[in-house]
Formats: C-alpha cells, sequence, structure tokens
C-alpha cells in the first residue's frame, strides 16, 4: 500500500510568470538539461523563472528574490498570485532531498524596467543561459513534460491577465 501524499511531502516553490507590455512572457532556457531523466538533452529547457521558498519567508518575498537570483530583474511590480498551491510529483530517479515533488504558488508580475537589467549570472550561479520574451500558449510545450500540467494550468489562469495588458499597451 502507498502511504498518502500530503501537502508537507510537497517542496514549497514559487514561480513568476513576468509579463512585458505587449503581454509577452518571459522565458529563460536552463543551463543544465534532463538527461539524465531521459529527456534529449536540448528538449524541455525553457522554462519561468521558479525556486524554493526559505523557511519563514513568505510568497511575495520569495518571488521577488528567485526573480533577481535567476534573471537579475528587480524592475517588477506583483500582479497578482495564483490561489492554492499546484503540484507535481518528481519523476523516478529525480530526488531533492525527501520530498516527493514539489507545490507552487505563481505570481504574475509586470517588467517595468529595461531589458539591460536582465543578468543571467547572480553571485556566480546561473539558472538560465539565454532568455527570450515570448506567448503564454507556448509554456506547455517548452517545460519538461513531468512539470506539463503545472504551466497548463498556470497558462489557463493568466490568459485573461496577458489579454488585460494587451489592451491597454
Amino acid at each position: 500500500m502507498t502511504p498518502k501524499k500530503i501537502l508537507r511531502d510537497y517542496r514549497p516553490n514559487v514561480g513568476v510568470a513576468l509579463f512585458n507590455r505587449a503581454g509577452e512572457v518571459w522565458y529563460g532556457r536552463r543551463a543544465g538539461d534532463f538527461a539524465d531523466l531521459g529527456e534529449p538533452a536540448d528538449l524541455y529547457r525553457w522554462q519561468m523563472p521558479q525556486g524554493g521558498v526559505d523557511n519563514g519567508e513568505d510568497i511575495v518575498g520569495a518571488a521577488y528574490r528567485e526573480l533577481e537570483e535567476e534573471t537579475g530583474i528587480v524592475s517588477a511590480r506583483l500582479l497578482t498570485v495564483t490561489p492554492g498551491w499546484l503540484a507535481y510529483d518528481f519523476p523516478a530517479g529525480y530526488k531533492k532531498k525527501n520530498w516527493i515533488g514539489q507545490r507552487q504558488k505563481w505570481a504574475a508580475m509586470l517588467f517595468e524596467g529595461d531589458e539591460t537589467e536582465i543578468d543571467l549570472v547572480h553571485d556566480g550561479k546561473q539558472e538560465f543561459d539565454d532568455w527570450r520574451w515570448g506567448e503564454l500558449e507556448e509554456a506547455p510545450s517548452l517545460i519538461v513534460p513531468f512539470k506539463r500540467h503545472i504551466y497548463q494550468e498556470l497558462m489557463a489562469a493568466f490568459v485573461p491577465l496577458r489579454d488585460y495588458l494587451r489592451q491597454r499597451s
């Protein structure tokens, strides 16, 4: 019998859907790949910034920290945060300490800076080796398959917000 999965078995995580004024979303290409999981080396490397929530850290603070750590961006305004948690399981063989997966909240933010602000190397660490603006609908096809359903939910949740941004630009 498999033990019941409970929320505390999932690593708390935050993601950022960063929109520009044209309604495009920021994608970074992971510096590493998922070849160790049997995925082709050059596939599924594009994603939005995301990372763990530190003990005692609130979701919004974690979102701003992760955005800056992974992209160098500090000129962003919070638009909304997804209610509830979106969770995914890690595939077999992919371990992060004792977690069985991650539970995420997603922050939608508006980029208010200049693209020269984007710096993919922070404190000697580099999560992404390239970046681009793209359509929100691209998200599910760009992400590694075990995270795909999260990006589908995220896309559905943020399409109205993206459409609103486009109407205003």
